[in-house]
């Protein structure tokens, strides 16, 4: 007999809407429509409900998708102790998809909507990842800001129906980004109000005013959707979901109390609230997201496809055991009521379950802009302290060696950065001269010169094409 699915326990026709999200991927629908989900539940706050919006092509077949299971999505979390399934019935309702954005700006507009948030992947906010700070010169932001009424982007949209709230003097939404962003609110507010101030300076200045962005940390491994998943929903009796959603049992969400046009009260449903946002994202940026950088490069290369495949490898899980241990640990500030290391047996654990069925390749997606934000910032802070972070230092060559394009066994590594072109490029004649790969300012900075860690990374690159990744771990776990 199949299992079956838990529907919503609450009347969904009581629902009224005051979020619009922007990005309706697997990370939403498994992260925050679920705590709004589990606070509907309570009979709480039931005219908070979720519009959902997209700007991408890919956001028009989500919509397609969802807007015939009437807005319904299946989460199915995956224990390794036995999978579970519900029905979220959070969104009520999914705006069309417009190349100019109309629909989505006035849903926006619209005084009952007191939260816009957003999911639209670490890459989507316009950042040079050479200074830190928001690129004016984005080409799609110099396109928005040449015709700001009829603009491409969601930050675009954001600053179009933020106007028609100043002109008709509603009370302006919070901006919530959901991204995983070191001060995702920080930089959402440079990217909306440095997108106004190209066409607009007094609505800029209005924005940076009067317009709240909190900082919010949020933690849920959520594969891709693949046959495998679509095979699960049909195990409980939801076969006709093309777009079901997969999950870890683990989720947490970390968030400055910064409402003013009010919010949800997401902490009867499990959300912490703290005026330390900063110290939980870096903890988890660090110890998590670099991990995933660590454990990525590894197997990708040696063609290893599931990430729980890789941290079964002995190599493998002792080389990210050993550089979380010394070398990212030690420059990690204090984080209210945590432990580290037991964060850091929690990560190890959750990369290790074999239900996730996470791949190594989307751990390897789009290194050019998670590097900077992942894996750069702790080499930094090593050598702050006079450290040389030789793991790390191993774990961004293997990078370089990933996007050389072939692996170990020969196999072509199919197309997996945004840049891949310019990067495979660069890798190949990194070959010969490691110092190419670190000429890539965008990414390292200066760091080529500086005259210690370009030796390391050089002797890291030598020593993966000499001796394979295996080698290169065991001789630095040797050390």
């Amino acid at each position: 007999m199949a299992q079956s699915a838990t529907l919503p326990a609450y009347d969904r026709a009581r629902l009224t809407p005051g979020i619009v999200h922007i990005g309706l991927g697997n990370f939403h629908r498994a992260h925050m429509a679920v705590y709004m989900d589990d606070l509907f539940a309570q009979g709480r706050d039931l005219d908070w409900a979720i519009v959902g919006a997209g700007v991408r092509p890919a956001d028009a077949r989500m919509r397609d998708a969802l807007k015939a299971q009437d807005c319904l999505s299946t989460v199915i979390e995956l224990d390794p102790k036995g999978k579970t399934a519900r029905r979220i019935g959070a969104m009520i309702d999914f705006l069309p998809v417009a190349s100019a954005n109309g629909p989505l700006i006035l849903a926006m507009a619209k005084p009952d909507i007191r939260i816009v948030s957003l999911t639209v992947t670490e890459g989507g906010y316009f950042v040079n990842p050479a200074t830190g700070r928001f690129d004016p010169t984005a080409p799609e932001m110099i396109a928005d800001a040449r015709d700001p009424a009829y603009p491409a982007t969601a930050f675009g949209a954001i600053v179009a129906a933020l106007k028609l709230r100043k002109a008709a003097r509603v009370k302006p939404f919070t901006v919530m980004s959901c991204d995983n962003l070191p001060g995702n609110g920080h930089v959402t507010r440079a990217a909306v109000v440095g997108l106004a101030r190209l066409s607009d300076q007094a609505l800029a200045d209005w924005i940076d005013e009067n317009v709240a962005f909190p900082n919010g940390m949020v933690d849920r491994i959520t594969p891709a959707t693949g046959p495998r998943e679509r095979a699960m929903a049909e195990s409980f009796g939801l076969g006709d979901d093309p777009v079901p959603v997969t999950c870890e049992p683990f989720r947490q969400w970390v968030l400055e109390d910064h409402f003013p046009a009010g919010r949800p009260a997401w902490e009867h449903v499990g959300v912490t609230f703290t005026s330390q946002v900063h110290a939980f994202e870096t903890m988890k940026i660090r110890i998590l997201n670099g991990g995933h950088a660590i454990i990525a490069y590894p197997g990708g290369i040696r063609g290893i496809e599931f990430v729980h495949e890789a941290m079964a490898d002995t190599t493998i899980r002792a080389f990210l055991d050993r550089i979380e241990t010394t070398e990212i640990l030690p420059i990690i500030p204090p984080v209210p009521g945590q432990d580290l290391n037991d964060y850091k047996t929690l990560i190890i654990d959750r990369f290790s379950n074999p239900e996730v069925a996470d791949t190594e390749r989307r751990l390897c997606l789009d290194g050019s802009n998670r590097q900077p934000k992942f894996i750069i910032p702790s080499i930094l802070d090593n050598l702050s302290r006079g450290v040389i972070p030789r793991g790390l230092i191993l774990s961004s060559a293997m990078w370089c060696r990933y996007c050389h394009g072939v692996d170990e066994n020969g196999q072509e590594i199919a197309p997996n950065d945004p840049n891949w072109n310019a990067l495979q490029a660069v890798a190949q004649r990194a070959k010969a001269d490691p110092v190419e790969w670190l000429k890539q300012r965008a990414i390292y900075g200066d760091l080529a010169e500086n005259r210690p860690f370009a030796e390391a990374f050089a002797e890291a690159l030598n020593d993966l094409w000499s001796n394979g990744v295996d080698g290169a771990m065991r001789a630095y776990l040797a050390t």
